[in-house]
């Protein structure tokens, strides 16, 4: 009978901040199914990374199993230096290195997905939208927090979006907790 150890990996191992000056958030693009291999790598090494994750169930013979799963297979999330970048590359496990040019916003979004995450709401991975209501949520567990609904007819659909990735989870929240922040046109439908 085989048995698996589950491959057990931190979220975050560092800060979601912009890091000091010879460092940079950098995205990883990994091999496949390697996103907590090179998590468990950076961490031994002491590099600081992001690797969002969903928790799933499944039922294997009557037993319910829960693992977790990289919230955007492929990628991970990683403060670098140019040497712990070589450090990386040495791990086999790195694809390629996506350089982010605005730090500030990788950190906004990542913020917002690992806020989201720390309040054990259901998230699923969705459609990354490229126009959309901005809103923020003010009520629930989620208070305070903002991101892109599609449109009025969706609005409890919260979509927490990683722009760089051009990837998106999404959140449910009650239409009464929302409120429009960003510009939008109301369109009348005549009946």
């Amino acid at each position: 009978m085989a048995t698996h150890k589950p491959v057990i990996i931190n979220e975050l191992f560092g800060e979601l901040k912009i890091p000091a000056e010879d460092k940079r958030w950098t995205v990883i693009y990994t091999k496949p199914r390697c996103e907590k291999r090179i998590a468990d790598y950076a961490a031994k090494n002491l590099i600081h990374y992001y690797l969002p994750q969903l928790k799933t169930s499944r039922v294997y013979q009557r037993r319910k199993v829960v693992t977790t799963l990289p919230m955007f297979p492929g990628y991970i999330f990683m403060v670098l230096s140019a040497r712990e970048k070589e450090t990386i590359a040495i791990s086999g496990y790195a694809v390629s290195f996506i350089r982010v040019t605005n730090q500030r916003e990788l950190i906004d979004d990542l913020s917002r997905i690992c806020f989201a995450s720390s309040r054990d709401v259901p998230i699923v991975q969705t459609l990354w939208l490229s126009k959309g209501l901005e809103v923020e949520i003010t009520g629930g567990a989620l208070k305070g927090m903002r991101g892109v609904v599609e449109g009025h007819d969706k609005i409890s659909e919260i979509r927490l979006q990683v722009d760089i990735l051009r990837q998106a989870v999404m959140v449910k929240v009650d239409p009464k907790d929302i409120k429009i922040i960003g510009k939008y046109e109301v369109e009348e439908v005549e009946a």
